[in-house]
C-alpha cells in the first residue's frame, strides 16, 4: 500500500473560519482542566488521511474492505493504540480499537464505514480514486459516504489518546464492511459474533448533518431514527402472444396500471417522537407561512400541500413506494407472459409491513398481478431517545460551537448500520458536516472546512459524554 502523506502534506489548506466552527467560549469547566486540541493542525492531518484513504479502491462489491482497515491500522499503530481486524469473509475486514476509561460508565462507540457504493467514472471530472483536493474541496468516492466519518473516528481517538484525556467512558472505534449492500460480513458479522467488541451505550456515525448560511452553521441534524428498507415486486401476469393482435391482459400494461395505482395512493401520514420534534423545531426558525405549515400537520390540506411543493419533507411524513426497476418483454413481436418491477419501499419505523403489502394489493386491485417481497434488510427497533445524555451532551456542544445554529433531531429516510445497533439496545444517533455533495452520485466530494468541523463537533461530544468529570 503507497501511503502518499508526504504529497497531501503539500496541499494548501484553508484558515479556520471563527462564524463556521465557533469559539471555545463556554465550555464546561471540566474541559479546561485537560489541553485544548490545536483542530486547524487536528483538519490537516484529517485531510492527510482522507486524501490517502479515498486512494484506496473499497468499492462494494467487491469490497475489499480489509485494506483500508490496515490502512487505519497502520496509523494507530504508529500512535501505539492497539486495534483488531475480524473478517467474516476473507479481503472484507472490520476494524476495532479502543481507548480503555475508569469503567465509571458504559462505552461509547464512533463508526465509519470502508466500503463505498459503484462509480460511473466516466462522468466524474476527477479521478475517483485519485483523493484530489481542488478548490477548498477533497474529491474521491467516499469522501461523504463514508470514509470522512471513518477518519473523523480516527482524528478523535487520536486526539484522546495524545492529550491524554482521562475516560468514565471506553471510547471504541469501529471501521466497518458491507454498510452499502452486504451487511452480513459487517455489522451483522460484528453484532452476532463479535458483540463483547462494540457493546456500548451509545454510538455516533453517519446520518446527520450540518446547512449554513453566510458563513454561519444555522441547523444541524442529529438522526435518532430511520426508515426500514422492504423491497418488493410488482408482478404481472397475462397470456403470451403476437404482438399483431392487442390484448387487454398484455403484463405491461397491467404492470403500468399497477404502478399508476401506487403512484396516486399516498400512505398514510403517521409522527412519530423524532419526526413531531423535527417539525416542531424547524417551525421556531421558519418564515411564517412554513411555520404555519410545520405546526398545522393535523390538517389534511397542510398535508397534502406538503406533498405537492416538498417530495424530501413528504418522505418524512409517510411510507413511501417508488418503483426503481422495470423489467418485461424479450422481443419487439411478441407480447410476454409476464412483466415485473421492483419497489423501493421505505416503510415509517413502526410500520406494520404485512398489513401495508394487504393494503397495497388492495389498491392494485387486480388478480393477475401479484405483490411479492424482494428482499428484507435491516431490523425494525424503536427510534434512540431524544432525552438521553448523548443527545443532551450533542445538543450543548452544537449551542459552544455553532450558537448561531439548532438541533434538529431528524429521521434518515435511508438506512445504516446504526438500526442494528438500536436493535440491539443502543441508543445511536447519526451526525455530519456541512459542504457534503454527491454521496452516491458523479463528482462526490467534502469541503475541507467541512472536515474539520466533522472531526470538531464529534471530539467534543466524545469528550462531552466520555471524558472524567
Amino acid at each position: 500500500m503507497k501511503i502518499l502523506l508526504a504529497v497531501a502534506s503539500l496541499i494548501p489548506i484553508l484558515p479556520l473560519v471563527p462564524e463556521v466552527l465557533g469559539s471555545a467560549s463556554g465550555e464546561p469547566a471540566y474541559l479546561h482542566a485537560a489541553p485544548m486540541p490545536d483542530f486547524g493542525a487536528a483538519r490537516e492531518e484529517a485531510v492527510r488521511f482522507l486524501s490517502d484513504y479515498l486512494r484506496i479502491d473499497t468499492v462494494n462489491p467487491p469490497g475489499n474492505e480489509t485494506r483500508g482497515a490496515q490502512y487505519l491500522q497502520s496509523i494507530l499503530a504508529r500512535e501505539g493504540i492497539p486495534s483488531e481486524i475480524f473478517e467474516l469473509v476473507p479481503g472484507r475486514g472490520n476494524l476495532v480499537a479502543r481507548l480503555n476509561g475508569n469503567g465509571a460508565k458504559k462505552p461509547v462507540l464512533i463508526m465509519g464505514h470502508i466500503d463505498e457504493v459503484g462509480v460511473e467514472k466516466e462522468k466524474w471530472t476527477v479521478d475517483p480514486v485519485g483523493g484530489l483536493v481542488r478548490d477548498g474541496f477533497l474529491y474521491g468516492r467516499g469522501a461523504t459516504d463514508d470514509k470522512s466519518h471513518g477518519v473523523a473516528g480516527l482524528e478523535t481517538l487520536l486526539l484522546l489518546h495524545r492529550l491524554k484525556i482521562p475516560l468514565d467512558r471506553d471510547v471504541i472505534f469501529m471501521a466497518e464492511a458491507g454498510e452499502e449492500s452486504s451487511y452480513q460480513v459487517g455489522i451483522d458479522y460484528m453484532v452476532e459474533r463479535h458483540w463483547d467488541k462494540i457493546a456500548a451505550e451509545f454510538a455516533l456515525a453517519e446520518g446527520g448533518g450540518m446547512s449554513e448560511q453566510d458563513g454561519a452553521v444555522k441547523q444541524v441534524l442529529v438522526t435518532a431514527t430511520e426508515k426500514l428498507s422492504r423491497n418488493m415486486k410488482v408482478v404481472a401476469h397475462g397470456v403470451s402472444a403476437h404482438g399483431s393482435v392487442p390484448r387487454a391482459d398484455n403484463p405491461l400494461l397491467k404492470l403500468s396500471a399497477a404502478l399508476l395505482k401506487l403512484a396516486a395512493w399516498p400512505a398514510p401520514m403517521r409522527l412519530n417522537e423524532v419526526t413531531r420534534a423535527y417539525f416542531s423545531r424547524l417551525a421556531t426558525i421558519s418564515p411564517p407561512e412554513e411555520a404555519f405549515l410545520y405546526t398545522h400537520l393535523n390538517d389534511p390540506a397542510v398535508v397534502e400541500k406538503i406533498r405537492s411543493r416538498d417530495p424530501r419533507l413528504d418522505a418524512l411524513l409517510r411510507t413511501t413506494i417508488t418503483p426503481t426497476i422495470e423489467q418485461g418483454g424479450f422481443r419487439d413481436n411478441t407480447i410476454p407472459a409476464t412483466a415485473e418491477a421492483t419497489l423501493m419501499v421505505r416503510p415509517l419505523p413502526d410500520e406494520d409491513v404485512p398489513a401495508l403489502m394487504q393494503r397495497m394489493r388492495e389498491v392494485i386491485d387486480d388478480p393477475a398481478v401479484e405483490l411479492i417481497p424482494a428482499w428484507g434488510s435491516r431490523p425494525a427497533a424503536p427510534p434512540s431517545r431524544l432525552n438521553t445524555e448523548m443527545f443532551l451532551a450533542l445538543e450543548r456542544v452544537q449551542k459552544r460551537l455553532f450558537p448561531q445554529a439548532i438541533t434538529l433531531p431528524a429521521m434518515a429516510t435511508g438506512t445504516s448500520d446504526s438500526a442494528q445497533l438500536r436493535a440491539k439496545g443502543v441508543q445511536a444517533y447519526g451526525f455530519g458536516s456541512f459542504g457534503s455533495y454527491g454521496a452516491h452520485g458523479n463528482d462526490e466530494r467534502i469541503s475541507v472546512q467541512g472536515l474539520g468541523a466533522l472531526v470538531e463537533f464529534l471530539y467534543n461530544g466524545v469528550v462531552e459524554i466520555a471524558a472524567a468529570k
